[in-house]
Formats: structure tokens, sequence, C-alpha cells
């Protein structure tokens, strides 16, 4: 009998020590975020139940989708402080459509990401042929999309259907609906686009864009691509909200908070702010442990006023540790590129 492993089991090895080192971010999300909502679970006063698991999944879906849609954009080197914009401006549209008959709910869904996905493609023009910087072209378009949501909300409100919000914002057993379209988004929308063609685009504009350029990447189709599908991610979002809420209300604020919690969701989650190097699982992780630390606040009966300001420290701390990477940058304006 050989004293050496053989080459297969070696290469299994190997393989599996590429796969830990290369997911030791988001696996190390993954064990934070189930020590927190663990120690969240033991401190309820009332105990668990279906209701508050739906309603944790219900939160935190909601800005794991948010922040689905910022990574695209991170991952190119970019940034889009448009999707919480995209988020109360398509709110604000299904608030006035998603109603009615089986088909005119259908067709009340499918015009809110027709509209979340339009507003994508204006940042992608504006980015790509327009040849602005991320940074100043989506914070633009973010106050273009403010307006047009006090044009479909003008007053805080809202008609939508309530057995079919109540249904979507409900559980099958005790397993969310909301956790289960995350899913199967996951699935069928991240899985496929890591190996397609485009997804690799993505990651080798935001790893190095000129060796990019050079290799015959369309650097420009993959940016695009990136804030389509940016716009895709936060119109569900948006309509996510409108189920939950079953309103919507065009506040800027709203819009800053959902697109601010987005960036750190992402940094928490791994993913570079000078892209590259991440991916939406990562991001969802850090949007479930940003929620957490508010729902343990509050089960640890935090003084309210303390609540955002320790918030607002984590913000910081997260976002800050995400743009380390700067101080080893020569050239400054390599960062605003």
């Amino acid at each position: 009998m050989s004293e050496f492993p053989s080459a297969s089991l070696m290469a299994r090895r190997a393989s599996l020590s590429y796969w830990l080192h290369y997911n030791a971010i988001v696996l190390l999300a993954a064990l934070i975020f189930i020590a927190m909502f663990a120690v969240y679970l033991i401190l309820l006063p009332r105990g668990i139940s279906t209701g508050i698991m739906v309603t944790a999944a219900n939160k935190g879906v909601l800005l794991a989708l948010v922040a689905a849609a910022q990574t695209f954009p991170v991952l190119t080197g970019g940034i889009d402080l448009s999707v919480g914009a995209i988020v109360i401006m398509t709110n604000c549209l299904a608030s006035n459509y998603v109603n009615g008959n089986p088909l005119h709910i259908a067709e009340g869904c499918a015009l809110t990401l027709i509209c979340g996905l339009a507003g994508g493609a204006i940042n992608a023009l504006a980015v790509v042929v327009g040849r602005l910087q991320p940074i100043i072209a989506t914070l633009a378009s973010s106050t273009v999309f403010y307006g047009i949501s006090l044009l479909f909300r003008p007053e805080p409100g809202g008609d939508v259907d309530d057995d079919f919000a109540s249904f979507m914002t409900g559980a099958i057993g005790w397993i969310p609906i909301s956790l289960i379209i995350l899913c199967a988004l996951l699935l069928l929308v991240w899985l496929p686009f890591r190996t397609s063609m485009i997804g690799r685009s993505i990651y080798a504009v935001g790893s190095a864009e000129s060796a990019a350029y050079m290799s015959g990447i369309h650097v420009g189709r993959a940016k695009a691509a990136s804030y389509i599908l940016a716009g895709f991610f936060s119109a569900i979002a948006g309509l996510l909200l409108t189920l939950i809420s079953e309103s919507a209300q065009a506040s800027m604020t709203n819009a800053g908070d959902l697109t601010l919690n987005s960036i750190a969701a992402v940094v928490i989650g791994g993913t570079s702010l000078f892209g590259g190097v991440g991916g939406l699982p990562g991001s969802i992780l850090g949007a479930f442990i940003l929620r957490t630390i508010g729902d343990l606040l509050f089960v640890l009966n935090a003084p309210a006023l303390w609540q955002p300001l320790f918030q607002g420290v984590v913000l910081l701390v997260a976002v800050g540790l995400g743009a380390l990477p700067l101080l080893r940058v020569r050239n400054r304006l390599e960062a605003f590129r």
C-alpha cells in the first residue's frame, strides 16, 4: 500500500482548500449571522413563532434585494447611488397598479419590473455612452427617479390587492415566501450569471478594465448589464416593499437609507468596492447581518436615541473597511474611475 495520497485525493484536498480560501469571508459572514440571529431568538421575550420568523425574513429579504442590486455595479468597479431611489420609484408605481383581478395584478408586477429595468438602462446610458463617472451619474439619476416617484404617488397611500400581498408576504408552513423567492433568484439568476460570458466579463472588467479591454472583452456591454441588473433587482425590492407595507411614499430619506445600507451590506459580505471580488451570497448575508443588528438592539431595549447612532457607527466602520485599499492606491484619480 502506497504511503502517498493518490492524485485524485490530492486534487480534492487542493480543491477544498481553494474553495475555503475563496469563500472565507462569505463563510465568516454566515457564521456571524447565525450567531447573531440565534442570540436574537434566545432573547425574544415571547419566544419563536412563525409570525416573528416571517417578519424578520421579509425585512431581511427587502434589504438583501437592494444589496444584490448594488453588487453588480460594484463588481465592475462602479457604484449605483440610485438603487434606493429606484426602489422607492417602483414602490410608488406598484402601489397604483398591483390590484384588481389576477391578470391586472400580473400586469402591474410586470410594469413594475419594466420600470426598474428602464431605470437601470438610464444609468447604463449615462455611464457607458455618456462616459460619466458612476457616482455622479447615479447621484443625478436618483433625483430624477425621486421626481418620477412624486408623479406616481404625490401623497402617501396605496391601493394594493390585500389577498395577493398577504400571500406573498406570508409563509408556506413555517418557510417565509419572501425567502423562497430570494433563493429562487439565487438559483435562476446568480448561478447562471456566474458561468455566463457576461458574468465573467463583469468580473474581468472589475479586476482590471484595461486588461479586459485588451483581451477583447466588451467593457461597455459588461458595465451596461451590471446597471440594468441593478435596476431589475431594485424593482423586485420595490415590489416587495409594496406588498409588505401595502402603501407607498415618495421619500428621499428612505431612498438614501436603502442606498447607504446596500453599500454597507455589500462591504460586510466581502465584495470589494474596487470591483472584481465578491458576489451575491455575501451581500445577502451582509444585509441579514445589518437587519439583525437592528433587531438585537430592539430586544436588548437599547435606548431609542442610541439605536441610529449605533447603526450609523456600524455602517461607517463597514464602509471604512471597504475603502481601506484606497491607502495603497498611488494615483488617487484611480479611485474615481
